[in-house]
């Protein structure tokens, strides 16, 4: 009985980070078509919830790796019990809402690793973890992942101004690929699909193999499949605008052209990585590819802080998610007492992240910016030390995320940099056109005496 109740907990558990995960990743697929205008907000999440409902159920490869690969398994078993992997996925939930509420794009997948490597270490010692599957399935691909689509983006990029030269200097003159961006970025909510949700159900499938309620080496059933499909999706409409803000408006200003090249290449890194079975993070590959194609606009810039924040997280993520599963791990071993003392800490955290976040609340109104959203450098634009305000459903105006004022500041300083910049051309062509004046006066007066003896 206890184990079944323990089993039910950490099933709802692992659904519950499914819907995490997809409001976390929305930006993924439509931060830049929503930046761009190609898609109005809740068009945008709306199909990313339906496109992640039905890649939900392409492929079962990645969750192979997760239930069959990343933690041993022996003649008795995995080395893991359910109660580590109940505590594995409440780090894996803290690290997602805690990035969420800073508007970081971080990992959910590695959240997810990293809460039940730590969990599985404190449970059942270092061996618990395959090291090879790790880091060829996780490690490799992190790394190898975010380069490979930014540098697919940086050349898409280049390729799509290249054939609309005939466009150059026109406002949004290429604002036809708003049209393709539709395409694009259905093709990345369902990639997403494909990928993430197969991360929890390898979680569930790992716990009722740990349980030994499903055989070793076995893929999902049916019925955990249908539900990991739903929860994300669900999640996915909820919308993540904090993520969205940064990453269509917070690392560089999207242009139709290069929306649709970040979009695409993203979409083809993805579902690479999931027909191979590599456990990858969408998120990573997203952010590379906006800056990769933000690095390919001539006239375009990154927000390297921006961005060095986000790289900041990412290396966090695995040991920051692993120790807060360790603690849980380590409360877990008290028995039911410990998993009880869990649920109610993990269930306070959870209220106070979301309680925390209607301080600061960014929703469909003013994750970017309106009207002219292609236009947009970031969410809340400031004059003075006053928020300029714009319409939102209460008729107020959030507080900047602090993502959102380090944009503000970039912009403010690269503005002044540029008149600072105008000024000193404008006053070296002033000096050197008043050296040449006096150089011509000069070489006037010396030429008259030879004038005057030439008269006598």
């Amino acid at each position: 009985m206890e184990l079944t109740l323990i089993v039910l907990l950490v099933i709802v558990l692992a659904l519950f980070f499914d819907f995490t995960n997809g409001f976390h990743d929305t930006a993924n697929a439509m931060a830049t078509p929503i930046a761009t205008g190609a898609l109005k907000p809740k068009t945008a999440v709306l199909l990313a919830a339906i496109l992640n409902l039905v890649g939900a159920f392409l492929s079962t490869e990645v969750a192979k790796t997760i239930s069959g690969g990343l933690i041993n398994e022996g003649d008795g078993g995995v080395l893991i019990t359910p109660e580590m992997i109940f505590a594995g996925l409440i780090g894996a939930i803290v690290w997602n809402l805690l990035t969420w509420l800073y508007g970081l794009p971080s990992s959910s997948s590695h959240a997810l690793f990293g809460g039940l490597i730590g969990a599985a270490i404190v449970g059942a010692g270092i061996q618990a973890i395959n090291g090879g599957v790790f880091l060829s399935k996780i490690i490799i691909p992190a790394l190898a992942a975010p380069l490979t689509a930014g540098l697919v983006a940086f050349i898409a990029t280049k390729i799509a101004y290249a054939i609309t030269r005939r466009h150059d200097g026109k406002k949004d003159g290429r604002g036809r690929f708003r049209y393709a961006q539709i395409a694009s970025s259905s093709l990345i909510a369902l990639a997403h699909g494909t990928n993430d949700a197969q991360k929890t159900m390898g979680v569930i499938t790992l716990t009722l193999v740990a349980a030994n309620m499903q055989e070793p080496d076995t893929g999902p059933h049916l019925w955990v499949v249908v539900a990991c499909a739903l929860a994300i999706a669900i999640g996915t409409y909820s919308g993540g605008w904090r993520i969205i803000r940064t990453l269509g408006a917070g690392l560089t200003q999207v242009k139709p052209a290069q929306g649709f090249a970040a979009e695409t290449s993203t979409a083809a890194t993805i579902l690479a990585s999931s027909h191979l079975g590599f456990a990858l993070s969408t998120t990573q590959v997203a952010s590379g590819s906006v800056i990769g194609s933000g690095l390919g606009r001539k006239g375009s810039s990154v927000r390297w802080r921006t961005a060095g924040r986000i790289g900041l997280g990412w290396l966090f993520t695995l040991p920051a998610a692993g120790a807060v599963g360790a603690i849980a791990a380590a409360i877990a071993h008290l028995g039911m007492v410990g998993v009880i003392i869990d649920t109610v800490v993990g269930f306070g955290f959870i209220i106070f992240i979301f309680w925390r976040s209607r301080r600061n609340k960014v929703d469909h109104s003013n994750a970017v910016a309106v009207p002219d959203v292609a236009e947009s450098g970031y969410a809340v634009r400031i004059g003075g030390s006053k928020v300029r305000k714009v319409p939102t459903k209460t008729g107020t105006v959030p507080p900047l995320t602090s993502v959102a004022q380090s944009a503000v500041r970039e912009d403010k300083a690269a503005r002044e940099a540029e008149r600072r910049a105008a000024e000193e051309r404008e006053a070296a062509e002033r000096a050197a056109r008043k050296a040449a004046k006096q150089a011509k006066k000069q070489q006037k007066q010396s030429q008259k005496p030879e004038s005057n003896g030439d008269a006598r």
